[in-house]
């Protein structure tokens, strides 16, 4: 009888599976088919001339944003940058460069770098590259600064309005992984770690373990900005605190060979150093690991505000012609269970937007040591700290880079010569308020965009005139509440105004040494290691 029942459904099932199958590849061969048809059609009939490279870069990157943000698509061209990021290695002008309508701003030179030596300083806006204007430019204007060791490129700016020009010899460059690291009052070891590249432990390690030689009691290790990099990186770094063997976090998929455990696999340089590490809202992916093992395994306090959120592991898959594809394949899990992941891109609102977990929907887990902890909204730190959380109008204000702005027009304005002068003080704020109203700086909130689309459909539905007055003193409260927010969130928003101007005198090991004195973060964190019953209060 149990064969007469089980056979036949054993068979129902195969025959589904295969029907399943076949049901999958034939609409998958249909589709092609459409888009090969089309894309042919346009290309032989379309009015004007067409570029075919172009049409279909474009048809691909439109086709995965509607996927998640991480899986993409490079060309022969992006191949090759991306190949450079993943490393650190750089064979350029050594500054951060941003792209900007018909300009390249140097948003950072590092110091000594080939920028540096030319003169070029933050907030210069390159309009010419050799022969080339960056505003006739179709391409990434860039990569015209790009060559080889060695070579020179000639390069006019302009700064402060006045038109200038110099000469930049390239050279080959290695951005650290620890830019910084020192021995802070009360022993307390300080290491700056700013990306998750193949030098990541190596350098850390260098730096930890010089720093035990120099009499550290205790480690403050600060991922903050830090948003992640190579994921077996972030598995050693855990391996430097914690015993051989560990499970720091696993994968898992719907695709059974992308399920892995990643334990640790060499011996640690300390295990009972007490550890904290300080993280903020950009602290994401590899950086979330880290913090989340430490969390999870109570080996040390977690500092600062609520980690990005980025629980999705990406894996690159080379195609043909040069081209490549980084594909998210699984999603990672803390050692507790969690996946801290923010974002559901596969559920969006009907605005199209990815839902993000809410408190109301995080799900509970337990340290190893019983303390409780959730999933779904990034890491949260076991002590939370208002001046590390990025509000939404200090959000639009380095979106809208006026921080930076500001910085640069106040760095021609001042003169400092060593970082333990600069004070920003409250006049230099009130002077940051006035120059957003020169600016005219303007920021939508949340609540202005549903207002504006709520206005919008009344307006369909005829019933916008009788709504328009109060729609009208509502907008004129929000503005009041923005101008409230910008003298609420002063602490906040000084501390970056500070940490930008310092670092355009003094460069970043400049910035780093002026955060150690005056960080509110890093000195909540100090104070943790150095109260033993407190750190102990915090980990039970």
């Amino acid at each position: 009888m149990k064969k007469k029942i089980i056979i036949p459904l054993v068979a129902v099932f195969i025959a589904l599976g295969t029907w399943s199958f076949k049901s999958d590849f034939f609409e998958i061969a249909k589709q092609i088919e459409i888009f090969t048809t089309l894309y042919k059609e346009v290309n032989m009939n379309y009015v004007d001339e067409t570029v075919p490279a172009e049409l279909m870069d474009k048809a691909i990157k439109g086709m995965l944003e509607h996927l998640d943000p991480y899986t993409i698509y490079y060309n022969e061209q992006d191949v090759v940058e991306a190949r450079i990021n993943q490393t650190g290695s750089n064979t350029g002008i050594g500054a951060n460069v941003r792209a900007q309508k018909e300009k390249l701003i140097i948003m950072e030179p590092w110091k000594d770098g080939p920028a540096d030596k030319a003169g070029l300083k933050a907030g210069d806006e390159i309009i010419k590259i050799g022969d080339v204007t960056v505003a006739s430019f179709n391409d990434n204007a860039g990569e015209l600064l790009r060559g080889a060791p060695g070579s020179n490129v000639a390069v006019t700016f302009k700064r402060q309005g006045k038109t200038e020009n110099t000469t930049i010899t390239r050279a080959a460059l290695a951005e650290k992984a620890v830019p910084f690291y020192t021995l802070m009052e009360g022993n307390v070891g300080f290491i700056v770690l700013s990306a998750f590249n193949p030098r990541t432990t190596t350098e850390t390690r260098a730096a930890l373990v010089d720093l035990k030689k120099q009499g550290a009691t205790s480690i403050l290790l600060d991922l903050r900005g830090n948003p992640g990099g190579l994921m077996r990186e972030s598995i050693n770094i855990v391996n430097l605190f914690v015993p051989k063997g560990e499970i720091i976090s696993t994968t898992q998929s719907n695709i059974e060979k992308y399920n892995q455990t990643f334990r640790t696999s060499f011996e640690p340089v300390d295990t009972e150093i007490p550890l904290a590490i300080l993280i903020n809202g950009r602290s994401a992916s590899a950086s979330e690991i880290v913090s989340g093992a430490i969390q999870d395994l109570d080996r040390g306090v977690v500092v600062g505000a609520r980690s990005f959120g980025k629980g999705l592991v990406q894996r690159p898959q080379r195609m043909t012609y040069g081209t490549q594809l980084k594909i998210t394949i699984s999603k990672y899990y803390t050692p507790s269970g969690r996946c801290i992941q923010a974002e559901d891109y596969f559920n969006r609102d009907e605005f199209g937007d990815p839902i993000r977990a809410t408190p109301e929907t995080f799900n509970e887990f337990k340290t190893r040591g019983g303390r409780t902890v959730y999933d779904g909204g990034g890491i949260l730190p076991d002590v939370e700290l208002q001046t590390a959380v990025f509000s939404p109008i200090t959000t639009a204000l380095l979106k809208n880079n006026s921080i930076f702005d500001f910085a640069t027009e106040f760095y021609y304005k001042n003169q400092y010569t060593d970082w333990k002068d600069f004070r920003f003080s409250d006049k230099d704020y009130d002077d940051f308020l006035s120059f957003l109203n020169r600016t005219n700086f303007t920021f939508e909130t949340e609540t202005e965009s549903l207002l504006n689309s709520a206005i919008k459909k009344a307006d369909e539905e005829n019933i916008k005139s009788d709504i328009q007055q109060s729609y009208n003193t509502l907008l004129q409260d929000i503005t009041k509440a923005k101008e409230r927010e910008l003298r609420d969130k002063k602490a906040e928003i000084m501390s970056l105004l500070s940490d930008e101007i310092v670092k355009r005198y003094f460069y970043r090991e400049g910035l780093y040494k002026y955060q150690v004195v005056n960080n509110p973060e890093i000195k909540e964190a100090v104070a943790i290691l150095k109260d033993a019953n407190r750190y102990q209060r915090i980990l039970n």
